[in-house]
């Protein structure tokens, strides 16, 4: 397991003691965790299929964060490829009213840009 994988109890960015929250925000702020997680939520993908689907992420960048969410317990693997855990599942279906959400952010933004002030 890599030492600087964030991990509740362990110091990480924002929290000197690792509350779990933290640890979790800094996992997911890292270059592509989200987007890995979001794209794995639709199902298994195979290495190259996920590095398209992410934009074609390096291959070096990728099996990083592939390694830490899989040192973390939220991604691992199966006959079809890289798949969330029961826990990455979770965290999936959590994320998924966020990108609802943002659809209508994005929108609004939009509209305030075309409005005259």
């Amino acid at each position: 397991m890599s030492g600087d994988t964030p991990r509740p109890g362990r110091p990480v960015r924002g929290s000197a003691t690792g509350r779990p929250i933290m640890a979790l925000f800094d996992l997911l702020g890292r270059t592509w965790a989200m987007g890995i997680v979001w794209q794995l939520a639709d199902g298994p993908q195979t290495f190259r299929g996920l590095q398209g689907r992410c934009d074609q992420v390096s291959a070096s960048l990728l099996n990083r964060r592939l390694k830490e969410l899989r040192d973390t317990g939220l991604v691992g693997r199966s006959e079809g490829g890289y798949v969330l855990t029961e826990l990455g599942e979770e965290l999936a279906a959590l994320l998924k009213p966020m990108g609802s959400w943002s659809q209508r952010w994005a929108e609004a933004l939009r509209e305030s840009e075309d409005s005259p002030a």
